[in-house]
């Protein structure tokens, strides 16, 4: 696959900035910004919008999802947030949990998906299972070693979160489908970024926040769910997820029965026109690229950044066990300092999680944001 040359021009990072910071926030696309502001323009002229308007944007959003990340345009439902997802799907499953079962997550997983199944477990007598850090690196591996016969959840992140370690999903998949597990996914961290096969995984909820690697804005997201799970009861009780949204005349004739698809797990209101049009935006842009050219060419920046980490003495994670798109370090032995803090004050930013460090960069870096980050990393360890 080709390496794409820096995108910086569709973005308005400037050229004093680097910014090594997307698993924090992405920066916003141009066409993505101007999208917006179109939305915001459009609420002060109210009587342009029709009822339609209030559906297509959505279903414009389902399709390109399906295009991108495979399944059906019918199986995607829009989301605000990762821990409406997740929570949805909590809601989904609670009825099929009993006294005894277990719900599995990862050890220092992100919050959304660890604090929904907590309250599950309280409501059902069940039990959250969290498996530890492995200590080769291998989560798959890990992961299935404590898939035993009380576990009917697996509760997941397509990586880890905090450093970018690679999550094997295949033969989680495999293994949850074979015992008749539920598994859920957060793709916050990957979705966008790097290749997911939908049809191979098979997950029953995907969850992804659009506001990191999708490059939309905060407060949109998306969410996957595999058809057998469709009937299940949604979180909230919309009107505009009924059969007869579309007819505005006959909303008082209140309806029980559910538009098709996933779109009873759509968020109230989900026909924003200040949203909505941004992550369209993001979406077309990903497409254009291809997923695949845009892991290549982050891995490609992610390498040259580990062979320098490693000179300095950080502690990476291996090569084998780490996606393309975030790069997870350790200090060196015996720095003392704040280097998150520092890089900040030369206009040089990455984010720490727990112990890592997180390295990760997008297609508007280019060779300048390299060198400066090279050059701040020198003089802060090397002092």
């Amino acid at each position: 696959m080709p390496i794409l040359p820096t995108q910086r021009h569709l973005f308005d990072v400037p050229r004093g900035i680097a910014y090594f910071n997307c698993a924090y926030y992405s920066a916003q696309l141009n066409e993505g910004r101007e999208r917006l502001i179109a939305g915001v323009r459009a609420k002060s002229h109210p009587w342009t919008r029709v009822p339609a308007g209030f559906f297509d944007d959505a279903d414009g959003i389902r399709t390109l999802a399906a295009r991108l990340f495979g399944g059906s345009a019918d199986g995607y439902a829009i989301l605000p947030a990762a821990s409406y997802g997740i929570s949805t799907a909590a809601r989904a499953i609670e009825p099929t949990l009993d006294a005894g079962d277990s719900i599995l997550v990862i050890e220092e997983e992100f919050p959304s998906n660890v604090l929904p199944w907590r309250r599950v477990a309280l409501e059902r007598g069940a039990s959250v299972v969290t498996v530890p850090t492995p200590a080769d690196g291998n989560w798959a591996r890990a992961i299935l070693e404590r898939i035993d016969g009380n576990v009917k959840v697996v509760a997941l992140s397509t990586c880890h979160w905090t450093n970018g370690a690679r999550i094997a999903l295949e033969e989680i998949g495999d293994a949850c489908r074979a015992n008749g597990r539920t598994l859920i996914l957060d793709a916050t961290q990957t979705l966008g970024a790097m290749p997911f096969d939908l049809g191979r995984i098979r997950p029953d909820f995907l969850v992804a926040a659009a506001y990191k690697w999708l490059l939309g804005p905060y407060g949109s997201g998306l969410m996957y769910v595999a058809e057998p799970w469709r009937n299940a009861r949604p979180l909230e009780e919309s009107w505009i997820s009924r059969d007869n949204a579309l007819d505005f005349t006959s909303l008082a004739r209140y309806s029980d029965v559910y538009r098709a698809g996933a779109r009873r797990f759509d968020v109230g209101e989900t026909g924003v026109p200040t949203l909505l049009p941004g992550l369209a935006a993001a979406l077309e842009q990903i497409e254009a690229w291809g997923i695949g050219d845009i892991a290549e060419s982050l891995a490609a920046v992610n390498q040259r950044i580990a062979d320098h980490l490693e000179g300095l003495g950080f502690e990476l994670t291996e090569k084998s066990q780490r996606c393309p798109h975030m790069l997870g370090a350790r200090l060196p032995a015996g720095f003392r300092g704040n280097l998150v803090a520092d890089l900040r004050a030369r206009d040089v930013y990455i984010s720490q999680r727990e112990q890592s460090l997180r390295f990760a960069p997008h297609l508007w870096v280019d060779d300048a944001d390299i060198e400066r980050l090279f050059e701040a990393l020198d003089a802060l360890i090397r002092r």
